[in-house]
């Protein structure tokens, strides 16, 4: 992707009436330009993986629906499910996926137009389309890209809700809109998120009215009715529901530490670590996210100690005290980690980063120095992104060899004989299961939904299949009379009864 390099002019104004500067780069190209990316990379070589095939068998007539364990909310399936109405290709979906979330991208960084100008928004956009992780999650039938882009919304509104005047109404129901699909999208990133917000009610004046506070206790409400109701119905109550979520995650705060060391390792991959004994990425690799710490660090202090325009404090503050929020439990309270659970982060981080970069190039005097400097700063842009795009090419390949094992084994599982009704249990039946169109079933781990003599009771009435690893010597006590067949292609061997 290109972009035109940070171009000095002068910082808009707090209540967003500055006009964008000439020439910039558009958020619109951006977003074709990550639309392109996907089409060309993630939809062409993936296929449906693990989490996915949960969220997508909820809404799917054809496949029983898989177990759908506390931590997560129905948000990502409430999106899909007028999609799988209509068809249930894998490549379908994901293209459809990849248009609308470059369209989401294009809509939830243009709310900041108003607030940095357009060449600025158009670089944060870049900044953050131009992650592997990011173009890799935008087909996906994941929540986490969703809950960024929502979040990164939900501020640019807020932030625009200071100002009186007529659009100050449209800008408390973007607030509310926007906090209600995060809450509908994963309901603990959204409470972590208003935090903040709430916070800026009670300490900033021009925040300071019971509209605003509406607004965003109004966004939470609209969008956690389900999950609430979820718990009561499924789990016994909130808490319930919250100590379940807990267990499922490995018991959350029991290893301060474990997350931040985990994030670094999987940084560029895999997609989830768990556990999480791999060695970190090279420096080169890893470099931009050891420095966006101190860029944020940095882009706070230049607005809190800028004289010119000391409403940009709030514009760029506050989407860095957002972005630590969503950020926190992810490295503090988990012992693993997944790149995209840090997105939400990420892209509340890259409007503060692109108003450093545009700060380093207003700085420089005119003329050579000026040039000489933009020339630089768009060098490291792009090397960035070549590093961006080799991990890409490298966790594409990752995500392909996998799924490409749970179609195999899946048409396996039919020459076996089986047909639904079925059944498929083992830790790695959900994926293989849905690809079979059979239910699923866990005895142990974090998806557990059965007992053994729920299997074997089963078992007795429908085709089932135990989907064991062949390294694995613990197979079940009620499989060891099983007919073990390995499944070509795979690492995994299938007992039949």
């Amino acid at each position: 992707m290109a972009t035109t390099g940070p171009r000095a002019g002068p910082a808009p104004a707090a209540t967003g009436t500055a006009p964008p500067p000439r020439r910039a780069a558009t958020p619109a190209a951006v977003a074709v330009a990550y639309a392109v990316l996907q089409l060309c990379y993630a939809v062409v070589h993936m296929d449906l993986g693990w989490d996915e095939t949960v969220y997508l068998s909820q809404v799917d007539p054809r496949t029983p629906a898989a177990f759908f364990s506390a931590p997560r909310s129905r948000g990502i399936t409430f999106l899909v499910a007028p999609l799988v109405a209509v068809t249930s290709s894998p490549a379908a979906l994901h293209v459809a996926l990849a248009l609308l979330s470059s369209a989401a991208l294009y809509a939830a960084f243009r709310t900041w137009e108003p607030l940095l100008g357009r060449g600025r928004v158009a670089l944060a956009a870049l900044l953050f389309a131009g992650l592997w992780i990011t173009v890799l999650s935008g087909p996906e039938i994941m929540p986490n890209l969703w809950v960024a882009l929502a979040s990164v919304a939900a501020v640019g509104w807020f932030l625009r809700a200071r100002a009186a005047g007529p659009g100050r109404r449209a800008a408390l129901l973007g607030v509310t809109g926007a906090l209600a699909a995060t809450m509908l999208l994963r309901a603990p990133d959204a409470a972590w998120l208003a935090l903040p917000l709430l916070a800026a009610c009670a300490a900033v004046r021009q925040w300071r009215r019971p509209t605003t506070v509406a607004a965003v206790l109004g966004g939470l409400a609209l969008g956690g009715a389900p999950w609430v109701a979820e718990a009561y119905v499924r789990f016994g109550g909130i808490g319930r529901r919250l100590a379940v979520s807990s267990g499922t995650e490995g018991g959350m705060g029991e290893n301060p530490g474990a997350g931040l060391r985990a994030a670094y390792r999987s940084l560029n991959g895999p997609q989830l670590c768990r556990p999480c004994h791999i060695a970190g990425p090279s420096v080169t690799h890893s470099l931009w996210w050891l420095l966006l710490p101190a860029l944020a660090a940095a882009a706070c202090a230049l607005a809190l100690t800028g004289r010119r325009c000391p409403g940009q404090a709030a514009v760029t503050c506050l989407p860095v005290a957002c972005a630590l929020a969503l950020a926190a439990p992810y490295l503090l309270l988990l012992d693993y980690s997944a790149p995209r659970f840090l997105l939400p982060a990420y892209a509340l981080l890259a409007p503060p980063v692109a108003g450093v970069a545009f700060r380093a190039a207003g700085a420089a005097r005119a003329g050579r120095t000026r040039t000489a400097v933009t020339a630089l700063l768009c060098a490291v842009l792009a090397a960035h992104l070549a590093v961006q795009t080799e991990e890409l090419r490298v966790n594409t390949a990752d995500a392909r060899d996998t799924t490409v094992r749970y179609r195999r084994a899946a048409r396996e599982l039919h020459r076996l004989g089986l047909a639904a009704p079925c059944l498929v249990t083992g830790p790695r039946a959900q994926p293989v299961a849905y690809e079979a169109g059979c239910a699923s079933a866990q005895t142990a781990g974090n998806n557990r939904s059965h007992t053994a003599a729920d299997i074997v009771r089963k078992a007795s009435r429908i085709p089932t299949a135990l989907l064991f690893d062949t390294n694995d010597p613990y197979l079940p006590s009620y499989a060891r009379e099983w007919h073990p067949h390995r499944l070509p292609g795979t690492d995994w061997i299938a007992y039949l009864p």
